[in-house]
């Protein structure tokens, strides 16, 4: 996270449900201050914060994500079923 330093210690990455159909969800990222009221507060192996909206705490129960350094320097996020390769966020969903 590039902003870390503007975030204050209660600060971190909240995951929510932008969209949701009969293919999956379409989940939105966001670096925020704190966690929206009801939001599950995740505290990853290095003690990042990861605060999942209620919807999206649903749909990625079965779910694993993964963050990845990307390409263009900046951060990469996957997600994808605890026994399934990874699908980053921007790729199109088989049918």
């Amino acid at each position: 996270m590039t902003a870390a330093e503007e975030a204050d210690d209660a600060g971190g990455l909240r995951i929510s449900v932008e969209s949701l159909d009969e293919q999956g969800a379409s989940l939105g990222v966001a670096l925020v201050a704190a966690p929206d009221t009801g939001d599950e507060v995740i505290v990853s192996t290095s003690g990042a914060l990861v605060f999942l909206q209620p919807e999206a705490a649903l749909y990625l129960a079965d779910k694993v994500l993964d963050v990845r350094d990307g390409r263009d320097g900046g951060l990469e996020f996957a997600v994808h079923g605890k026994t399934e390769e990874p699908r980053r966020f921007d790729e199109p969903r088989s049918s």
